[in-house]
């Protein structure tokens, strides 16, 4: 196992060959020592532009800016926030303000749609394309850091289930074996290449970046229009490693894909929602050749399971068993370890636990706890709210959310088991299940379904199936078609939209 002795971010490339291929951009391809002397020249700047401890906001499409500049603000011992480029100026305005952003750098026309008062009047915008400029006229050249890996490094706003993006602090050491731990398990090399589409934003799409360049690999950013568009990439570049959320596996699989784009493929792995057996089914049918890793993390620990992919046939539904440098506990009600077959919370322990939630103490300590007695790595424990359960083997399973679990007639449900059902019967592309407070049922049941390509006669076949493989208490009360469901910036169902639609 690699040494998982954290060093300061900036560090991260130094494992890559010199004149190894590490970053392929849309004009030219960035060998591993131009890398580090272009983030030398961005930590420059930043160093004689904002003060020690500053943090600094990106908002914009993915680049030479967004991917160097992780690790020039965290050489220059600033913190980055990275805004999604697909949110609003709304929510950018409450990211600026809420972490004191002393400077944004943006695409022109994202900065354009900001309104004075979005803007903290301490806070400098600056057009994307005007950085590298700047930086180049300043011509100073930072070298490696020797920043404390636990100082913090970034903060990474997520939308949870309710109320404004909250922000997650994550150190130096966090995102540092963060990487060491995935390129780990997913036994990465210096020959891979990895397709960038997740956002940079998300921990899983920054650590796209941070594991590939660990093992000393070459990223290729891809901002996609069409599931095509990550085919032509894979076959274009060679790609080796490919991560995506269940929405763009689902339309992946819907997609064409040459054999020059399936054969280089030696992993897939996937997070932000679990695989349905049927989407498992057509992942290793369309690519036998690579290695599926099924995996659950959490913003606030980054990642916390996954599933060996020698697994994924027998046991497509498992969550697998903790990363390298993770502790997984499921604890009971009462606080004690769960037996095996017994549900309980998914307590995450060790060194990938964020430093909670950024000037927000009332919900860091909803979520950020003292880890139990019993705890190996003891300290603080990121308690999950997710509701599991771990085999005679070892091997964890979801159950659901505690706050989203369905009680309808006196029984507790999981939306995730009827989704699964909705999904095996073949008839159903996309679903999500909510309940909806009902008088007489606490809750009514009600499944909101975009239906497979193809399909004829789903509306009256889906009830039938359902009806065949779900017992009377389970079965829907309402199902509602649509031609397609939302997404929220990260590329999951957005279930906020969806619920706010039913009036769930």
């Amino acid at each position: 196992m690699p040494d998982p002795t954290p060093r300061p971010l900036d560090q991260l490339t130094e494992r890559g060959g010199a004149q190894v291929p590490a970053l392929v951009l849309r004009d030219r391809t960035l060998s591993y020592a131009e890398l580090g002397n272009r983030v030398g020249l961005l930590a420059g700047w930043l160093a004689n532009h904002v003060d020690k401890g500053s943090r600094v906001a990106s908002w914009a499409a993915k680049g030479e800016l967004t991917c160097l500049l992780p690790l020039a603000a965290a050489r220059a011992g600033l913190v980055h926030v990275p805004i999604n480029p697909l949110l609003k100026r709304a929510q950018v305005a409450h990211i600026l303000g809420d972490s004191g952003s002393v400077l944004l750098m943006g695409t022109k026309a994202r900065l354009a749609t900001l309104e004075e008062s979005d803007v903290p009047s301490s806070c400098e915008l600056v057009d994307e394309a005007d950085v590298f400029a700047l930086a180049e006229r300043q011509g100073a050249v930072l070298g490696p850091s020797d920043n404390d890996p636990q100082e913090l490094a970034a903060i990474l706003y997520t939308s949870g289930s309710t109320g404004r993006p909250k922000g997650v602090m994550l150190t130096h050491a966090n995102m540092w074996i963060g990487a060491v731990s995935v390129a780990d398990y997913l036994g990465m090399a210096s020959d891979d290449v990895t397709l960038g589409v997740l956002p940079f934003s998300f921990d899983y799409g920054q650590n796209q970046l941070f594991s590939t360049w660990y093992a000393g690999g070459c990223v290729v950013p891809l901002d996609y229009l069409f599931p095509r568009d990550v085919a032509k990439a894979c076959a274009r570049h060679g790609v080796t490693t490919l991560a995506a959320v269940p929405p763009l596996w689902v339309q992946l699989t819907e997609a064409d894909w040459p054999d020059e784009a399936r054969t280089p493929l030696r992993r897939l792995t996937n997070s932000g929602g679990a695989l349905t057996v049927e989407l498992v089914r057509e992942l290793r049918t369309l690519f036998p050749q690579a290695r599926l890793f099924p995996m659950y993390g959490l913003t606030e620990a980054f990642r916390s399971t996954y599933l060996d992919p020698e697994l994924v046939d027998t046991h497509p539904t498992a969550m697998g068993k903790a990363i390298p440098h993770a502790e997984i506990l499921v604890i009971c009600d009462e606080g004690q370890l769960c037996s095996p077959g017994e549900e309980g919370e998914l307590v995450h322990c060790g060194p990938l636990v964020a430093q909670g939630y950024w000037q927000d103490p009332e919900r860091t300590a909803e979520r950020f706890r003292p880890a139990p007695a019993f705890s190996r790595y003891g300290g603080t424990a990121v308690w999950s709210g997710d509701r599991v359960k771990r085999d005679a083997d070892g091997l964890l399973y979801f159950v659901g959310r505690r706050d989203a679990m369905i009680k309808s007639a006196g029984n507790r449900i999981s939306p995730q088991e009827l989704e699964s059902a909705a999904l095996a019967t073949g008839l159903v592309a996309e679903v999500v299940a909510m309940g909806v407070k009902d008088e007489r049922l606490g809750h009514a049941i009600h499944l909101v379904v975009r239906p497979a390509t193809g399909v004829k006669g789903y509306e009256e076949m889906l009830p039938k199936a359902l009806q065949k493989d779900l017992p009377n208490f389970m079965q829907p009360h309402v199902i509602h078609w649509r031609e397609t469901l939302p997404l929220n910036p990260n590329g999951k169902l957005d279930r906020t939209a969806i619920a706010q639609e039913i009036g769930a």
